[in-house]
């Protein structure tokens, strides 16, 4: 069966220089954390494999520098010689077996790097790295230029089908471009013409080198997202210099990693800058790929209907299914286990130089080490909780030929990602919602709604598992009790009435996505432009607007008990998102109190020693979450011993991505 018909546009070859791509997907480059690891060139190649498997048109690796200076941190990825390029010969060869095309991403990390060898334009310190970069003397610039071409002459021999020259996302390309950056007044700085030359050069040398056939992505800039950036007259201009220097396709880059909009993040609308392409569409006459936020065929098929692009960029949507464009070909949508832009294990890894994951696909990135094989002995297992960590490990138990039984309490399947699902956001988690009750069909799992578990039913299964979860933890504060004091979930569920004037009890996660929730409603692409400060404006340098003035909707107070700053544990990529969120909105923060407690008043807390009285109508605790255990110790009385994963486990710090990997790593274990 195919879904042609469904996707006209999506599944139609394009020939780039002398390649043809199977369809119009582009894998974008990730970095993975894998290219710095004990083979991880071997991890690589099955990772990348089971995506060309699983019909990327086309795979741009992470980013691989040119240089000891391009590194991303110490003894980052690099491809200077020979020998280095032996090592990615299983990458490509993997990639072809399986009918696959794949690209390099030559990368050179300029100020951004996080090393003391560091170069750039000029002597500028970036916002992101501690270390400030020398400034690149003439010869040095025609000596990385030199070492740009070298790189890409290596990936040649190494079997890549071409190269993607990372010139955006304010890199040393895009600093060399930008007068942000460039502050020179020779022939590589001041003018336009001058600042270009650095990109050009490299492109033109790059073809020249590698002749007529292979591959040539630039990866321009089209929205700088930063102060001083590019005007649109000028990102077009370069445009086609681009395509004149030898070009064979034009990717979309979106801000800077210093941009302060969010730009990948699940809170950014779908296909929200496919706009800045389709403006550009027409100015050049080779391909144009669009990028961010395009998490499946449906929005892909749409974007390329409506013109905006040539081709669509995924990368993190590869991370959550390395499948998604076969199963949407054959008509199998419902199966794709969809990206929903959180960042938790992906970027945030990479960020705390860890290896890449993702959070609702666990196996990303580990294909080597989590083997889903049939069992040989089928047992009858219960699982108890139809939360992520449940309804992963009862998914992975069946797939792999056990008779699974999901027990929920709840009239409803979901747990925690039901609340999540409520934030404004954060509607994204209703996708992997979808996925799961789609696999909990098709593997199989007999699956009980509103009927709890006891000692009674354990009878006949031959493993239980306890993915009951957790429940909010309620703060020992004198009047707690009165009615209009509610727990988080009590607020998501829609059973509790809030007033105008609101304290929130718990500055982490949940009482940030709690003053969302209260403070704003979803946001579409022209408020949420509107909301960050981003113009489409082509005069505008970098982008930029003005921010619009925001209130919240009700006036409300987070409230945290211990010093410091409210959000500095949330995550390293997103937290900053959170933090200006709420800022943007006027929440009120407190912080190094103790609470006192809530009368007819409102909320009676000491902060720094001075009593104080927040008269608030209404109190909503979020301080924390602590596991559902009981059903344990009952099992335990009656010489049943249980496995137990995700919250229930243990809920200190527990996230969705630790919840579900437990379940997985369990269903693949028994």
């Amino acid at each position: 069966m195919s879904n042609h018909s469904l996707y006209p546009h999506l599944f139609r070859p394009l020939k780039l220089s002398g390649v043809e791509i199977r369809n119009r997907v582009l894998m974008g480059s990730m970095h993975t954390g894998l290219e710095e690891e004990k083979k991880g060139f071997e991890r690589m190649a099955r990772f990348y494999a089971e995506r060309a498997a699983g019909e990327a048109g086309l795979i741009v690796t992470g980013g691989i520098a040119p240089n000891r200076a391009g590194w991303v941190a110490p003894f980052g990825a690099r491809l200077a010689s020979s020998r280095e390029a032996k090592k990615h010969m299983p990458i490509t060869q993997a990639v072809h077996a399986e009918g696959g095309h794949i690209c390099m991403q030559i990368l050179h990390t300029g100020r951004y790097a996080y090393h003391p060898f560091g170069v750039a334009p000029s002597k500028l310190r970036s916002p992101i790295s501690p270390f400030t970069p020398s400034e690149l003397s003439p010869r040095k610039i025609e000596s990385t230029i030199t070492d740009f071409v070298e790189c890409a002459s290596y990936a040649q021999d190494a079997g890549y089908d071409g190269v993607e020259i990372m010139g955006s996302e304010g890199y040393l390309i895009n600093q060399f471009i930008a007068t942000r950056t460039n502050k020179r007044a020779d022939d590589w700085g001041g003018s336009y013409e001058n600042r270009v030359r650095f990109p050009l050069e490299i492109i033109r040398q790059t073809r020249e080198r590698l002749g007529p056939d292979p591959i040539i992505i630039y990866r321009l800039s089209m929205l700088d997202l930063v102060d001083n950036g590019s005007t649109w007259e000028e990102i077009v201009q370069l445009a086609k210099w681009v395509e004149e220097a030898g070009a064979s396709v034009i990717n979309t880059g979106i801000g800077w990693h210093e941009t302060r909009i969010p730009t990948i993040a699940t809170m950014v609308p779908r296909a929200e800058f496919t706009w800045v392409t389709k403006r550009m569409m027409g100015e050049v006459t080779i391909p144009l790929i669009t990028t961010n936020r395009i998490n499946n065929a449906v929005t892909a098929e749409k974007v390329l209907a409506e013109g905006c692009a040539d081709m669509v960029s995924m990368a993190r949507p590869f991370l959550a299914d390395s499948h998604l464009v076969k199963k949407s070909r054959v008509g199998r949508e419902a199966e794709v286990n969809t990206c929903i832009a959180c960042n938790q294990s992906c970027l945030d890894h990479v960020f705390e130089h860890k290896v890449a994951s993702c959070l609702v696909n666990p196996r990303a990135c580990n294909e080597t080490v989590y083997e889903e094989k049939m069992t040989e002995t089928k047992k009858n297992i219960a699982v108890i909780g139809a939360g992520p960590s449940g309804m992963t490990c009862a998914i992975t138990l069946a797939k792999r030929g056990h008779k699974v039984s999901l027990f929920e309490k709840n009239k409803e399947a979901g747990g925690q990602f039901l609340f999540a699902s409520k934030i404004p956001g954060k509607e994204e988690f209703r996708e992997t919602l979808r996925y799961y009750r789609t696999m909990l069909t098709l593997t199989g799992v007999e699956v009980h709604l509103n009927t709890a578990f006891d000692e009674s039913k354990a009878a006949g299964f031959d493993e239980i598992i306890l993915a009951t979860g957790v429940k909010p933890r309620i703060p020992n504060i004198k009047g707690k009790e009165r009615p209009n004091v509610f727990d988080y979930a009590q607020v998501l569920r829609g059973d509790a009435e809030v007033g105008e004037n609101v304290a929130i009890i718990g500055a982490g996660g949940i009482g940030f996505d709690m003053a969302a929730f209260l403070g704003h409603p979803a946001m579409n692409q022209e408020e949420f432009e509107q909301f960050w400060g981003l113009t489409r404006d082509k005069e505008s340098r970098g982008g930029l607007s003005e921010n619009k003035s925001v209130h919240a909707t009700r006036t409300l107070n987070l409230l945290k008990r211990s010093s410091g700053k409210a959000g500095k544990d949330l995550g390293k990529t997103t937290g900053w998102i959170h933090r200006e969120t709420l800022k943007k909105l006027g929440v009120h923060q407190f912080s190094d109190l103790e609470y006192q407690h809530i009368d007819d008043e409102g909320l009676h807390i000491i902060q720094h020693g001075e009593p104080k009285t927040l008269k608030v109508d209404t109190v909503v605790l979020c301080a924390g979450q602590e596991s559902v255990r009981g059903l344990e110790a009952t099992l335990k009385e009656k010489g049943i011993t249980a496995h137990i994963i995700g919250g229930a486990l243990n809920a200190s710090g527990i996230d969705a991505a630790r919840a579900i990997r437990e379940g997985y790593e369990l269903g693949l274990k028994i």
